[in-house]
């Protein structure tokens, strides 16, 4: 397994266990948890993977991670 194929199903993971709780907190819990716990260098892949298409990301995780990059949280 690739390490971007990694990065993706380690956040859908994510999404797996917020997804219980609705749309909204699924997005907020995956982008908090990716924000608190994900190493910089992991946020840059997991944004460069998104640049590139984000294959294999779940709408909800896809949307976490935009929301991350949107609100300026810094892959470095």
């Amino acid at each position: 397994m690739s390490h971007d194929n990694r990065l993706v199903y380690m956040a859908n993971q994510i999404g797996k266990f917020f997804e219980s709780q609705g749309h909204d907190q699924e997005v907020a819990g995956v982008a908090e948890h990716i924000r608190k716990f994900w190493d910089p260098r992991m946020r840059k892949q997991i944004y460069a993977h998104l640049d590139a298409g984000g294959a294999g990301l779940d709408p909800n995780v896809r949307e976490a991670i935009a929301s991350l990059r949107a609100a300026g949280v810094k892959a470095y």
